[in-house]
């Protein structure tokens, strides 16, 4: 194989020096379900996705559950609490979490009062197999350090220890609206005080509109605990920080957890989308991904209070692992199919979409299959995530990447498409089959450079690839 022509360093591949062990591709496609902010999905022992989230009129807790992520969109929606009349619960109904602990369910959710600013982690506790049907009794609000602004409360194990970790405003910091607290559990509803601080808004990215740190998540991997929240305003200012442990340290020590300087997920511009946050993690149908649910808006400017918008939306894509073990969230993918990773068997590197030299960013690494393709009928494109609209495509052998709107012709249409084959050195892999060429491959050239052309032999590990 050979490539020539413009772009050659964008199309080069990068070694898998920097990157982990793969696993499979997903295959979802977003946006997941319309008007639900702080999204809560997870997979129980029945086999079961259960998802609940915030509503718009912020005045009840609903329950959906289906056997694929994919299909909660679709799925019947229960409400299993509403509104009170007054007193606790009779104002705002925020970011609900489903758990299941010691054979119950348990629902933290944030509520409030009518015609106050008095919000408040509370606890629900269901009995019965399914939640969409079991009896729901009140266990109250959970009493911390203090008595103020408290909300988004979640909870997670290590080495044996039950913890909650939520949301609160510091009296001794009472210009910050939050900051993330943590304490062991005695009982679902009952937290071992005095609980303590781990993280705080003293970044410039944290206090963008308002001085916060909340909606806490929690994902274990390779010996280490890595906590996700959010930072700043509702608006597109809104992002997700990231905090990191080792699994045997003392977490009750603040200074065991490390903060990621910057930002490890944001609004962004290429992608069309703002504002993403509040995550929480649950794991793909075969349980080999990690997968994160967030929500964002596909819009970045908002008129009024950002709370009074009700279009943010429920959204899902897989996390990457680095190769020194740590997650890389990459950007939120666009609207459409789930981007996936091409690898390919003759060498394990990346396709990726990246002008000069250096290791780039995950984004670049991710394609969108497009289906049908730009050619139409059973073709299908290739579509950079970091860059939309930009495509794939074969002249004469070579290899570059075009833009879509330049791509207006019948023939330029079918030179950014392909037939999806089995791959050529192995059945488990996919191949590419120029659209406009027959028997001509994507695949990499001796330099390990994108080319298409025709392959035999040992060329045909170097045109087959496999999808992560």
């Amino acid at each position: 194989m050979r490539i020539t022509g413009r772009l050659l360093a964008a199309a080069s591949l990068l070694t898998t020096a920097w990157l982990a062990a793969a696993s499979p591709a997903v295959s979802y496609t977003n946006t997941l379900i319309q008007q639900r902010a702080d999204p809560h999905v997870s997979k129980h022992t029945d086999g079961w996705y259960y998802f609940t989230a915030t509503v718009p009129e912020f005045d009840r807790i609903i329950l959906r559950r289906a056997q694929t992520i994919q299909a909660l969109q679709d799925a019947p929606e229960t409400t299993i609490w509403r509104r009170k009349a007054s007193g606790v619960g009779s104002g705002q109904v925020w970011a609900p979490e489903l758990h299941f602990i010691d054979n119950k369910w348990y629902i933290y959710v944030a509520l409030g009062v009518a015609n106050q600013w008095r919000i408040r982690a509370f606890v629900l506790e269901g009995t019965g197999a399914n939640p969409l049907t079991a009896s729901w009794t009140e266990k109250g609000i959970i009493k911390t350090n203090w008595d103020t602004f408290s909300l988004d409360a979640s909870t997670f194990v290590v080495n044996g220890t039950r913890y909650l970790v939520w949301a609160q405003q510091d009296p001794a910091h009472s210009d910050e609206n939050s900051g993330l607290m943590l304490a062991p559990l005695i009982n679902p509803w009952t937290i071992r005080t005095p609980a303590v601080v781990i993280s705080r808004p003293t970044l410039s990215w944290e206090r963008i509109g308002y001085k916060v740190n909340e909606g806490p998540a929690v994902l274990q991997r390779n010996g280490k605990v890595f906590l996700t929240y959010s930072a700043s305003a509702t608006d597109a200012n809104y992002c997700v920080g990231l905090l990191t442990a080792a699994a045997g340290a003392d977490l009750m020590n603040p200074a065991s957890w490390t903060k990621s300087p910057s930002p490890v997920f944001a609004s962004n511009a290429n992608t069309n989308q703002w504002g993403p946050g509040h995550n929480s993690f649950t794991v793909s149908e075969d349980g080999l991904s990690d997968i994160m649910v967030y929500h964002d808006r596909g819009y970045k400017d908002i008129k009024g209070d950002p709370l009074n918008d009700g279009n943010r939306r429920t959204r899902v894509q897989k996390v990457y692992w680095k190769a020194d073990g740590t997650p890389d969230f990459g950007v939120p993918v666009p609207e459409g199919n789930t981007p996936v990773r091409l690898r390919a068997a003759g060498g394990g590197s990346y396709v990726r979409y990246s002008p000069g030299p250096g290791t780039p960013a995950l984004a670049d690494t991710l394609w969108r299959i497009v289906s049908p393709g730009l050619a139409g009928g059973s073709t299908v494109s290739l579509e950079s995530t970091s860059n939309p609209g930009v495509f794939v495509r074969r002249v004469q052998g070579a290899v570059q990447f075009d833009k879509s709107s330049g791509l207006n012709t019948a023939a330029a249409k079918a030179s950014a498409s392909f037939e999806r084959r089995a791959g050529l050195a192995d059945g488990e892999g996919v191949a590419f089959e120029a659209a406009d060429a027959k028997g001509q491959y994507l695949g990499l050239d001796a330099n390990g450079r994108l080319a298409v052309a025709a392959v035999d032999g040992d060329d045909k590990r170097q045109a087959t690839f496999y999808l992560d």
